[in-house]
């Protein structure tokens, strides 16, 4: 989790922070405790919060709320808490779990209107503690999820405000698991963008240069089919949002194959790559369209031969892709809108895409850094730190 998600996360605990550093700091006098009893009543808050914050990122699921309710209970300090969706209780923790079999016909009313609510609950056991309760609403998008309900001996406007803050808290999770959800949702659009841009095409000429190959050199046809066979697989793979550098470049080599398979001499390619940057993690699809940009523009309906380089070095704490033709190359200006988006539906998709993608997960200094002129061919530069937080090959 980022550092600004975490600081998010934690703005509407602040209340209840002053709350448990008043009741924890009265309890935790002991002389071997570090700081003031405030500091350490603090420390214990934060502590059982991030405790309970993982497992609520995966949505208000069954499993989550069974694994947060007692982190929250601990916070609110009362004797029973249970987390309900719209039609069931997910979790109950403490005494007196009877009382959940009727916790949804007393918060009906805040599932549908969204409106905290407190209810006496009497289950006419004389030795149940349990006498009242508040109840909360868990919003996202102004959508009540569920709600959280503590349960007390008696009314307590206390407890009410600390449910309040820690529902506030919990609907904060909510949302970022929301966040994570629609980034998931919109790196796999991207990624099934740039599997569109697999040209018909050239699974059609591909396919006829191996055909070709058949019965002049089966050995070569049978390779070639293993390579496109390989390239196929890679790229339509259905797990993992990143990968590393050697299995991007091992895809990108079979993609070549099949592409001098086709047009022979006359595309001509330059490796150079430094082997301790092949486990660098990067995100998958991330340099492959950009070669098969290279190839487009600076082989297809060329009259001339075409070369095209490719290296990949180890510039300190990053490596450094670079993909260079010398094919007709653009205007800077037409560059400039592609990067804006503006190029049309079908226009540079691939840099648009690998350049949004880089910007997204390290940030805008790794955006795409590219010279081009019309007749000058095209250079694209690709940095990649070695090593950040959530980026790991699959």
């Amino acid at each position: 989790m980022s550092t600004a998600a975490v600081l998010i996360g934690l703005v509407p605990l602040v209340p209840l922070l002053l709350a448990a550093g008043f009741w924890l700091g009265r309890r935790s006098r002991r002389p071997s405790d570090i700081g003031t009893p405030v500091e350490h009543a603090t420390f214990e808050t934060l502590h059982t919060a991030s405790l309970a914050a993982p497992p609520l990122r995966a949505g208000l699921t069954e499993e989550a709320a069974r694994k947060s309710a007692k982190r929250l209970r601990s916070l609110l300090g009362t004797d029973a808490l249970c987390l309900t969706d719209r039609d069931r209780v997910l979790a109950w923790d403490g005494v007196g779990e009877h009382h959940g079999e009727r916790v949804l016909e007393h918060i009906g009313a805040l599932i549908a209107g969204g409106r905290d609510t407190a209810f006496g609950d009497q289950c006419g056991d004389l030795d149940c503690p349990l006498r009242w309760a508040v109840a909360v609403p868990l919003t996202v998008d102004d959508r009540v999820l569920g709600a959280l309900v503590a349960y007390a001996p008696r009314e307590s406007a206390v407890l009410a405000r600390a449910a309040g803050e820690v529902a506030r808290w919990v609907c904060v999770q909510l949302e970022l698991a929301e966040l994570d959800r629609s980034r998931t949702r919109l790196i796999e659009a991207e990624i099934k963008a740039l599997r569109a841009q697999i040209s018909p095409h050239f699974v059609f000429n591909s396919l006829a240069a191996i055909a070709s190959f058949v019965r002049t050199d089966p050995e070569r046809a049978r390779e070639l089919l293993l390579e496109f066979a390989d390239f196929t697989r890679y790229s339509f793979r259905r797990h993992g949002e990143f990968t590393t550098l050697a299995e991007e470049l091992h895809s990108i080599d079979q993609y070549l194959a099949l592409v001098r398979a086709r047009f022979g001499d006359r595309l001509s390619v330059t490796l150079q790559i430094a082997p301790e940057v092949l486990p660098v993690a990067l995100p998958f699809l991330c340099l492959q369209p950009l070669v098969e940009n290279a190839v487009k523009h600076g082989l297809e309906g060329a009259v001339k031969n075409s070369r095209i380089t490719l290296s990949a070095l180890d510039a300190g704490s990053e490596a450094e892709v670079v993909i260079e033709d010398d094919g007709a190359g653009m205007e800077p200006e037409r560059l400039r809108r592609i990067l804006r988006g503006e190029g049309g539906p079908s226009t540079g998709i691939g840099l648009l895409n690998v350049d949004e993608r880089l910007r997204q997960v390290y940030g805008d200094d790794y955006g795409l850094r590219i010279e081009t002129g019309v007749g000058a061919g095209m250079k694209v530069t690709v940095r990649l730190p070695k090593f950040r937080a959530g980026v790991h090959g699959s």
